[in-house]
């Protein structure tokens, strides 16, 4: 990774038509504006196929693709939708948020036309599709079928223990008699991976890459689980034995509980981990750069007796290290990893980190703690690391002047001489941009000087979470061109 920059942009915040941004026109000109910017990244939360709470981070299968994210005109220029099938819907109506359950109630149905006059003309390339994907494939499809068939339970839920169990003439009859929504969750991963590797192509030719995250865990309701249970720490009944979350901090007394289940790390070790060299492959036919969440759960993690209800009853439990790192780098030897090792840098994940040799994350909204030094201070990096002025996880810097400690926003001015002819959001920006980190990455709501109500995900808050999008006339050329002329300032501009 040479000295570059970036910009964090889900693609569910693009301007579209139809409530949540998509892989269509408004795509493509926020690839252009990257290249007008000077830009060498497009950062984007992970694009799986979410399910209940709406975080990309809970996902019915690590490896699908949103189906919120296919672009509809894309599908009507194709003849595979009509535009007045689309204006009869409700999409939401604030056009600078994502309303889930109006999208959820209107999608599926207008992917099922599409299906219907798309499949007979496509069969052929839906097959090639199809055998190229069959590790993960036919197991989604069903799984997704089976959830609609039995009203969106999770899984575990199901009142068929046969099916839950995976019972072979359970499979047999389920794949029968579900046949025509198998076929539907099959066509939509054709059009979404379709339409991905045209954008991808397209931003590739502009000298865009696109930098995309792979939670460390993936959902107790998913496919991955269901498919392959012995991967997982679960009893005899497929229920989790212990969860996953993370311990109380100065944030937050209860800690998180992400509910997750935990991996059978033994079981993995027996095939070499091949579940997590599969899992990086899929990953790799969507992102350039892949950015591995909760990095320091590798080391060890926190693991939280299933049940409870908040995280303070868990422990630490020692992870697989450099047994997995070392299998995934060297497998993967052509892809570029960032390493998320915020939150407990203790020394052992610091030595995991730097074992790995992967670059890990420093972030400005961290760096300013008027109580001790922090290692998030920008004369305090070295070049192998990247730095952000804040992540999705995170309020946007100009929230953040008014939330943080007043003594902490005092730091920051002082540190970096910022002022109101500047500024205060282009001041931290400037910070970032200047340092030594390889690579730095803003979020787009921070370019925009957007406040609180831009902000992405409050951790441990369950609803109001990934809602923002930007408006079509916020994306100027004046924006890009003074985002261009700080990247080229400091260097960080493609030659």
């Amino acid at each position: 990774m040479k000295r570059s920059c970036g910009i964090l942009m889900p693609v569910t915040s693009l301007p579209s038509s139809y409530g949540i941004g998509t892989l269509g026109k408004a795509a493509y000109k926020f690839a252009d504006f990257l290249a007008q910017a000077k830009q060498s990244w497009w950062q984007i939360l992970p694009v799986g196929h979410t399910s209940y709470g709406d975080s990309p981070y809970q996902c019915f299968s690590t490896y699908a693709g949103n189906p919120y994210l296919v672009d509809l005109d894309l599908l009507c220029q194709e003849g595979l939708l009509k535009p007045e099938e689309l204006a009869s819907c409700d999409w939401g109506k604030d056009v600078a948020k994502v309303d889930y359950a109006a999208i959820y109630e209107n999608r599926f149905s207008v992917l099922q036309l599409a299906c219907e006059r798309g499949w007979k003309k496509d069969e052929r390339a839906i097959a090639a599709f199809a055998e190229e994907n069959k590790d993960w494939l036919p197991d989604y499809a069903l799984f997704m079928a089976l959830k609609r068939h039995f009203g969106m339970k999770a899984w575990h839920q199901w009142p068929d223990e046969a099916i839950r169990l995976r019972k072979p003439e359970a499979l047999a009859k389920y794949r029968k008699e579900l046949a025509a929504d198998i076929r539907l969750f099959t066509y939509i991963q054709y059009l979404f991976f379709r339409q991905w590797t045209a954008l991808r192509e397209y931003a590739r030719a502009r000298g865009i890459g696109i930098i995309g995250d792979l939670p460390i865990y993936v959902a107790l309701d998913s496919a991955d689980v269901w498919a392959d249970p012995a991967s997982f720490q679960l009893d005899e009944r497929n229920v989790p034995v212990e969860v996953s979350g993370v311990p109380p901090d100065y944030f937050n007394e209860d800690g998180q509980l992400w509910g997750n289940p935990l991996y059978d790390w033994d079981a993995m070790k027996k095939d070499g981990y091949g579940w997590w060299i599969r899992r990086i492959s899929g990953a790799s036919k969507l992102y350039d750069i892949i950015r591995i969440d909760h990095f320091r759960g590798f080391e060890s993690y926190w693991a939280v007796p299933y049940g409870e209800t908040t995280a303070r009853n868990g422990r630490w439990v020692k992870g697989p290290g450099m047994d997995l790192v070392g299998v995934l780098t060297g497998w993967f030897p052509n892809i570029c990893f960032i390493a998320e090792d915020l939150g407990y840098p203790t020394p052992e994940v610091q030595q995991l980190l730097t074992d790995s040799g992967l670059p890990g994350m420093k972030v400005l909204e961290f760096a300013f703690d008027s109580r001790e030094p922090s290692n998030h201070l920008p004369h305090t990096y070295t070049p192998g690391c990247v730095c952000y002025p804040g992540t999705h996880d995170n309020t946007t810097l100009a929230a953040w002047r008014h939330e943080a400690d007043p003594a902490d926003v005092e730091m920051a001015e002082r540190y970096l001489g910022l002022n109101e002819e500047e500024g205060f959001h282009w001041g931290i920006i400037r910070g970032g941009m200047s340092s030594v980190a390889e690579l730095f990455v803003v979020q787009m709501q921070d370019y925009l000087g957007l406040d609180s109500e831009a902000r992405m995900n409050t951790p441990g808050i369950l609803g109001g979470n990934w809602q923002w999008r930007a408006l079509r006339e916020q994306l100027t050329p004046e924006l890009a061109k003074k985002i261009a002329e700080m990247t080229c300032l400091y260097g960080r501009a493609p030659a």
